[in-house]
């Protein structure tokens, strides 16, 4: 659902119907009903892409008849905010593993080809054959589905970046949040606000999502965050979620609540900051001293090593330094940009 899905069309009555519900769901046993919408709101119909729909097609049947109920894969999905079914997902997670092992295994003919024409011996054709057929299937298979031992894959490395993404914003998220309890706004209010402030990122997103609960499916707003804390990726929004649960039921207060936990994430920033600071600080003490006085000696010795050097001992100090130079020294700095781009990425 956009940032604008509750501002655009003006729609006054609709019929909403839920196509699934998970065995022993309450809701299950309810009826269709009309919810009547405010002004302005539209809902919005997820389809499948053109490939999506191929794939249900092609591994539909086939899906459905050996999957078992996977409660994981579906609440990851759901954090991910990846709009399939678990069964849709699968058939598309087959279809690409399928693409994957037809092109590799072309590709591999291919190579065997041409190796087999410049006379390979066999022992090498084949092993360059299987490496090139397996490899592209096995990072398409762990892609889509995971490690064959953990059944983790994208869903999960979504929802888990989505969970590093709301922890970044969270902060700036509850400081609106206090805010606006400060000038007595009603909680519901507060998540419809928050929802349409783009600068919070995915927790606006997952405000929405209460939004669209409380508005579109007429749930009241504690269900609808008890609900956004269970299908949220990121610990410190689920305990702040369910916090505000457990005071509004309890008859606590909802303000010094906000106002305390605006100032505990606030907190917890400074000393992750600092935590970064002092990593970046040793990383880049590191670095002068691996990558850049190590390799200098290093140079320095070898060059007057193979001066000094008589025969094919000279040589063979030439072919060390051109390693050195050639490989160790742009290796280790692209080692430091990677790990110094990750912490940026994590943080």
């Amino acid at each position: 659902m956009g940032s604008t899905a509750f501002e655009k069309l003006e729609t006054r009555r609709t019929l909403t119907k839920t196509k699934r519900f998970r065995p022993g769901d309450e809701v299950a046993a309810k009826a269709h009903h009309m919810v009547k919408l405010p002004k302005g709101a539209k809902p919005v119909s997820v389809g499948l892409s053109p490939k999506e729909q191929l794939a249900w097609k092609t591994f539909g049947a086939f899906v459905q008849a050996r999957r078992h109920e996977d409660q994981e894969l579906e609440d990851n999905l759901l954090r991910a905010h990846i709009r399939l079914r678990p069964e849709e997902y699968l058939a598309v997670a087959w279809l690409n593993t399928t693409l994957a092992s037809v092109a590799a295994v072309i590709a591999a003919l291919g190579a065997a080809l041409f190796l087999s024409v410049l006379r390979v011996n066999i022992s090498t054709l084949i092993t360059i054959f299987g490496l090139v057929a397996a490899l592209p299937i096995f990072f398409s298979y762990m892609y889509s589905f995971g490690l064959p031992v953990g059944y983790k894959g994208k869903p999960a490395a979504l929802a888990k970046k989505r969970g590093r993404a709301i922890d970044k914003k969270i902060s700036g998220a509850m400081s609106f949040i206090s805010a606006m309890a400060s000038a007595d706004v009603p909680v519901d209010v507060i998540f419809k606000e928050l929802s349409k402030q783009a600068v919070y990122g995915e927790v606006a997103k997952e405000a929405e999502w209460i939004t669209r609960d409380t508005e579109l499916l007429g749930v009241d707003i504690l269900t609808a965050i008890r609900r956004a804390a269970q299908r949220s990726p990121s610990a410190k929004l689920q305990d702040f979620l369910q916090g505000v649960v457990t005071t509004s039921t309890s008859g606590g207060q909802l303000k010094p609540y906000f106002l305390m936990k605006a100032e505990q994430f606030e907190k917890e920033d400074r000393l992750e900051m600092r935590k970064r600071m002092e990593t970046l600080g040793m990383l880049a003490e590191s670095f002068v001293t691996v990558v850049v006085a190590f390799p200098l000696f290093l140079v320095v010795i070898m060059a007057i090593m193979a001066l000094i050097s008589k025969g094919g001992g000279s040589d063979f100090v030439l072919m060390l330094l051109y390693v050195v130079v050639g490989l160790m020294i742009p290796l280790s700095q692209f080692g430091f940009i990677f790990v110094i781009w990750n912490m940026e990425q994590e943080g």
